[in-house]
């Protein structure tokens, strides 16, 4: 590559230390204090690495590890969308798309359009890479609320049945996780941090 790629790509690098001052809506385990998108890309790539055999079917890991790395930067821009919001559809918006181009842009063009790519892929969720990715990205906020004894569940008041919609995703790559998910939201309810309208179903 040329000098000139080494610029971009310098560029870039400096322009994604932004994503350390996007907050999230969910805090760290056991805290008070809320996460911001590049601790969460971190800890979704070190999952991974940790959970990949839980898988139900081989994945590409270092193609997983790139997706959860890739797909929170558009939020440099986009902002952070709440998983539970109802104003704003909490999948690929125009804002997001236009932001990946910008950033993404940055860079020389084949790795722009690799990243382009890998980030279009996980939007996506169609391949094991991208459904074990979006598993990583939703089990995270879980296991969150959980130790925060419900979190933004109770923060905004979530119940039960939104929270089984948004971890339905396991289900697509994982039997494990979606199990040991369903159980501990189950575990939720029981131990009061999690509404349900009707606890017997």
């Amino acid at each position: 590559m040329s000098s000139a790629d080494l610029l971009k790509q310098l560029a870039f690098i400096q322009e994604i230390d932004k994503l350390k001052y996007i907050q999230r809506r969910t805090k760290l385990f056991n805290s008070d204090r809320r996460e911001n998108d590049a601790e969460h890309s971190w800890h979704l790539a070190m999952m991974t690495i940790i959970l990949a055999r839980q898988s139900d079917r081989p994945v590409d890991v270092l193609k997983v590890l790139k997706m959860v790395l890739i797909h929170d930067i558009v939020e440099i821009d986009a902002g952070d969308t709440f998983i539970f919001d109802t104003a704003k559809n909490h999948t690929n918006t125009t804002e997001e798309r236009i932001a990946a181009k910008r950033i993404f842009g940055l860079l020389p063009k084949e790795q722009a359009q690799e990243f382009m790519t890998i980030w279009e892929e996980f939007e996506a969720g169609e391949t094991d890479e991208a459904k074990f990715a979006r598993s990583m990205d939703r089990l995270e906020p879980l296991l969150q609320n959980v130790s925060n004894n419900g979190g933004t569940w109770a923060e905004y008041n979530i119940d039960y049945q939104q929270v089984m919609e948004k971890q339905n995703v396991h289900e697509a790559i994982s039997s494990s996780i979606a199990t040991y998910a369903e159980n501990i939201i189950n575990e939720s309810v029981d131990n009061g941090i999690l509404r349900k309208e009707n606890p017997g179903k």
